[in-house]
């Protein structure tokens, strides 16, 4: 402090002599302007400081912002990946469902094809006893076509309950997906592409066709 005062002191000397001279009458006066230029250096030097204080939070809230950014875009990504995951997960629990509905339902497929032709021959047996023999005359052709039939009418029964439905679709539109053509053919007083004859049933297990109905089809003459 002393050596300040000094250097003060010798530079206002020689800038002023009667300003040396009142200094060196008033040494208190030197004293004052001494602290005064310490004081505003130390508020300066302080000022810098809390500057520089203040400088390093905002940096720091910087990579904050960065951070936080990141850490949403990752939880985005993230929930993004959950929300695919889990309607993946729903996508193969309803092909699952489905599957094991139709397995349910057309497991029986290769069972109702053998028990077609079963029905095939009954319908068949019926239809080859003469109508003009079956009386009481002849009792025992009368019981063998009876039996057949009533088997007959019990066998579609069970189809019926099992979801296997007739397709005798003579009069009807032509449907690919339900019948085959066995011939085209004109015939009068007949539309064109309509089913004149069938020649053999066909059947749908479920709405789905298991056995096409064998046709013949109308067409233009």
């Amino acid at each position: 402090m002393a050596a300040v005062a000094q250097c003060v002191w010798g530079s206002l000397r020689s800038r002023s002599p009667l300003l040396g001279l009142a200094l060196r009458t008033s040494p208190r006066l030197l004293c004052v302007a001494t602290q005064k230029s310490t004081g505003q250096n130390l508020e300066e030097d302080q000022g810098q400081s809390h500057n520089e204080q203040k400088a390093e939070p905002s940096a720091a809230e910087r990579m904050v912002t960065e951070e936080k950014a990141k850490l949403e875009e990752q939880l985005k990504e993230v929930t993004d990946k959950y929300k695919r995951a889990l309607a993946d997960a729903e996508n193969v629990r309803q092909r699952s469902q489905k599957l094991v509905e139709e397995a349910k339902l057309y497991g029986i497929q290769s069972f109702c094809k053998d028990l077609l032709e079963v029905a095939d021959i009954l319908e068949k047996a019926t239809q080859s006893v003469p109508k003009e023999e079956i009386k009481d005359e002849n009792p025992h052709l009368k019981s063998l076509y009876e039996g057949l039939v009533m088997t007959e009418v019990q066998i579609q029964k069970v189809f019926k309950k099992h979801g296997l439905l007739r397709l005798d679709p003579v009069g009807a539109k032509f449907d690919p997906y339900e019948h085959e053509a066995l011939f085209h053919a004109p015939m009068e007083g007949k539309e064109p592409g309509t089913i004149a004859l069938v020649s053999k049933i066909g059947y749908k297990l479920h709405g789905r066709t298991l056995r096409p109905a064998l046709v013949g089809v109308v067409k233009d003459a």
